[in-house]
């Protein structure tokens, strides 16, 4: 309704012999409990008027009724105008806009913009923490090409360490030779099982130490097998050929794995980066912040950057004998990435414990004069809870992707034979269906809430078929498929004579139309949340509209009929596309 900007200037102008810039008129979307589908908030207007917010909205409200057409009522509340638009302004827009194929979609804007997610550890399986991130990352990325962004998707595995080694040294004492194929365990599970063994004996020897009169510190860095560890990683940093091919070996079983479950998620990445590559690289900015006058040197040796004037502290950048520190190495990736696709925004979907270390990552690179920084955005996300006793892990600490997702496939099999809607599919379309279910729901309820916020998953929850899920709205474009077929629909667009369309084939209208600027909103924000939301206000509309209006199947051919058809066709479409930006298949039957 931007035409209505354009007629109130014209408006201001007449009365008040005044001209404004556009961003004096606020439009808003009339509230339910008043008449009309435009708002303007006419207080900022009362500084060229010199009279009250209700004479200033009145004159207005006057001046648009009479000289614009599809303007047809107005009331006054307060310093608010709310406006009528004609019926066929609104048939005319859904006719030429809503229903163009064209309609949602953004012509590339010419900006590249890299989303980095996952990061996983090659010690362990990807749990229900990197399930958060995995699906934001992905959802964020999709949302970003919708929205004309030439996205990048790029994982920066931790492949090296003190914690990869524990694994390892684990398998060699007490594996026995054992391997994916013999165990028939996936291969991030059979290393993450060594690396819960390490975890246990070294706890064993601390308190063995500690009877012995060592204090817990010491315990802990007097233990064998945590200095059989070091000593590994130090070998593995000599390229010691026997540690080097372990670790080859190791690592190509936790991928193997890891694919399965990212080939399970529906996420998928354009380049992977490994930090057994790049864990050397940043010193070479240190010494350009050396040069530069950013970092200073201490006496022994350590260098680090003063961030006490920007409100943060002082930061270790290189230990005194030279090793990295994480921020090393952060530094130098970034400026590889940034060498490798030169893109204009780069995002890391990393959570919130990590605030901090990011805030001190893009400072530094600010200082050190790098005029991509301003490009880089930390996307924060809070923790996922479980209520307890609902999910067991295999790792007894935490609950796996696995089986989470073989728990939510479960339930949706439980949930959907119960409704014994699925008699007539075949076996293979049923296994289809209840995977398209369960993961929805998992999808669907973990975007669904504001990246920042800590949630609380409920599995059971989740996969309810009525309220705010991914299923009541897979089950709503399921519904409209149905209607569709039993009709025999074909796409032709109506006239825009025919009268008398009800309130909520109006309000059906308004909210398709709002699509192309929720893409916007939620691109902008990085967040996923609000598109999910306007999905299921949207399915949920339907449904209304669905038990309102005459039956569509029987409504005598014509106008009136191609009319409902088309809303509810150009319904599905759009459930269909968004629910994709969320990574998120659309049943055509349910």
């Amino acid at each position: 309704m931007n035409f209505i900007i354009a007629e109130t200037q014209k408006a201001i102008f007449e009365l008040y012999k005044e001209e404004v810039a556009e961003s004096v008129i606020n439009i808003q979307e009339t509230r339910k409990e008043f008449e009309g589908q435009a708002t303007i908030v006419v207080f900022p207007v009362t500084k060229i008027s010199k009279k009250s917010p209700e004479q200033t909205a009145t004159e207005i409200g006057e001046y648009l009724v009479d000289n614009v057409t599809d303007i047809t009522k107005f009331n006054v509340v307060k310093g608010f105008l709310n406006l009528s638009i004609a019926e066929s302004y609104f048939l005319k827009q859904f006719n030429e806009e809503i229903l163009s194929p064209d309609f949602g979609v953004y012509a590339p804007n010419g900006k590249k913009v890299m989303v980095e997610y996952s990061s996983p550890n090659t010690n362990k399986p990807l749990h229900l923490g990197h399930v958060r991130n995995n699906l934001l990352g992905y959802s964020v990325s999709e949302l970003l090409k919708a929205y004309g962004y030439d996205v990048v998707k790029v994982n920066l595995v931790n492949d090296r360490g003190i914690h990869i080694c524990k694994s390892m040294l684990a398998w060699q004492k007490w594996g026995n030779g054992e391997t994916p194929e013999s165990t028939g365990l996936k291969g991030d599970h059979l290393v993450g099982k060594y690396y819960v063994i390490f975890d246990k004996e070294y706890k064993k020897e601390i308190d063995a130490l500690k009877a012995e009169g060592q204090t817990e510190e010491e315990a802990k860095k007097n233990a064998p097998l945590i200095k059989e560890a070091q000593q590994m990683l130090l070998k593995w940093e000599q390229g010691d050929e026997e540690v080097v091919s372990l670790w080859k070996t190791m690592n190509e079983w936790v991928y193997a794995g890891f694919n399965v479950t990212y080939k399970n998620l529906g996420v998928d990445f354009d380049k992977f980066y490994y930090e057994s590559n790049t864990y050397l690289l940043g010193k070479g900015t240190v010494d350009e912040g050396l040069a530069k006058g950013v970092f200073f040197k201490k006496e022994d040796g350590s260098v680090w950057i003063d961030l006490t004037a920007d409100g943060l502290d002082q930061k270790l950048v290189l230990r005194a004998d030279g090793t990295s520190v994480y921020i090393t190495q952060d530094l130098g990736t970034a400026e590889m990435k940034h060498d490798d696709f030169n893109m204009d925004e780069s995002i890391y979907v990393v959570g919130n414990e990590q605030d901090y270390h990011f805030k001190v990552l893009f400072l530094i690179l600010e200082k050190l004069g790098k005029s991509w920084a301003k490009g880089l955005y930390h996307l924060s996300y809070g923790m996922v809870d479980l209520p307890n006793g609902k999910m067991k892990s295999r790792e007894g600490t935490v609950v796996d992707a696995d089986e989470l997702i073989e728990s939510m496939v479960s339930t949706a099999r439980e949930k959907t034979e119960e409704l014994g809607k699925t008699n007539d599919f075949s076996e293979a379309d049923k296994e289809e269906l209840y995977k398209n279910i369960g993961l929805g729901a998992l999808k669907y309820f973990l975007l669904k809430v504001e990246p920042k916020k800590r949630l609380l998953f409920n599995p059971a929850e989740s996969i309810d078929f009525q309220g705010n899920t991914g299923p009541f709205i897979q089950y709503t474009h399921a519904r409209i498929k149905s209607l569709l077929s039993k009709s025999e629909y074909k796409f032709g667009v109506g006239s825009l004579e025919f009268g008398g369309i009800s309130e909520v084939e109006l309000e059906m209208i308004l909210q398709l139309a709002k699509y192309p600027a929720e893409i916007a909103i939620a691109a902008k924000a990085y967040s996923p949340a609000s598109l999910a939301n306007y999905l299921y206000e949207l399915a949920k509309l339907f449904n209304k509209f669905y038990h309102e209006v005459p039956p569509i199947v029987k409504t005598e051919e014509g106008e009136v009929k191609q009319f409902r058809l088309n809303l509810s066709k150009k319904t599905a479409d759009i459930i269909h596309a968004g629910m994709l930006i969320l990574g998120i298949t659309s049943p055509e039957r349910m």
